[in-house]
């Protein structure tokens, strides 16, 4: 959405807690790209209080990113959604639309497989991946991976019968759920994500290095020391390539720049600040 006045565009990024996210600095930058005034803070809501500070806030400005614990809850308060979000069953955009309407988007899933094709290298067409976890992060890039043309993708989650809820409602024969405790015996993957909660939570997780190899990608949807455990893992294992979801933050955060301000930013100069903190 482009914006005529002189007022700078506000937006923000809502979680809990609130204290750490990068995306305040890559709007930032976006808008010094584009040329763009920005106004664009990081608002740490209680779960109960989300639906109100949200609409308090969309009142004046034009959208909010989402993350957790409230990508569902965004989803829920929508009036409109992408099929994106639709088939997540979650929202990690809320747009204010001209008419009043808030517009769910989901933009993880594109983000991701943007930063693994675009900036990893990593062919997705005819692979065999395996997704770890089954919530609201693995959600929201199944069917990405899926369209992008993956030929099997396996899901493993602690608790079986949400991996087994999500495999179902992929409703695709490439995609299905195995247990967790019979991961040793699924031979190596090409591509390895890791979508649970573990790492943030500072939960030690068991996998079977079995799964990596010289060819292998592993890649946790989370970045900072959230994700160092699954990297030291992986590269632990033999895996070709190790990464953070750094990139897929960036990707996302620029395809809701795009849905706000009508222009999608160069990311690859601000991966690089990112990733080198300068």
């Amino acid at each position: 959405m482009a914006h005529g006045t002189a007022r700078p565009a506000r937006s923000a990024v809502f979680g809990h807690p609130e204290g750490h996210s990068l995306s305040p600095v890559i709007h930032r930058l976006f808008g010094e790209q584009c040329g763009i005034a920005l106004e664009y803070t990081a608002v740490d809501a209680l779960p109960e209080a989300f639906a109100d500070t949200v609409h308090r806030f969309l009142a004046g400005a034009h959208g909010v990113n989402v993350t957790l614990p409230h990508k569902a809850a965004a989803y829920a308060l929508a009036d409109d959604r992408s099929a994106a979000a639709s088939r997540a069953g979650s929202a990690n955009v809320l747009t204010r639309q001209p008419n009043g309407r808030l517009a769910a988007h989901n933009t993880d899933g594109a983000g991701l497989v943007r930063d693994l094709t675009e900036r990893q290298q990593c062919n997705l067409r005819g692979r065999r991946v395996l997704l770890l976890g089954a919530g609201g992060a693995a959600r929201g890039v199944a069917w990405d991976l899926l369209d992008a043309g993956v030929e099997e993708l396996v899901i493993a989650n602690r608790t079986a019968d949400t991996a087994a809820a999500l495999a179902a409602s992929l409703g695709v024969p490439q995609a299905r759920a195995r247990y967790w405790q019979d991961l040793g015996e699924l031979g190596r993957f090409d591509l390895i994500v890791h979508a649970t909660s573990a790492g943030m939570l500072g939960q030690p997780l068991q996998r079977p290095r079995s799964l990596a190899g010289p060819k292998t990608v592993g890649y946790d949807l989370s970045y900072g020391a959230g994700a160092q455990g699954f990297l030291d893992w992986t590269r632990g294992a033999g895996a070709r390539v190790a990464c953070d979801g750094l990139g897929m933050l960036v990707e996302q955060a620029a395809d809701a720049f795009a849905l706000w301000h009508g222009r999608r930013p160069d990311t690859g100069p601000v991966y690089a600040r990112l990733r080198t903190g300068t």
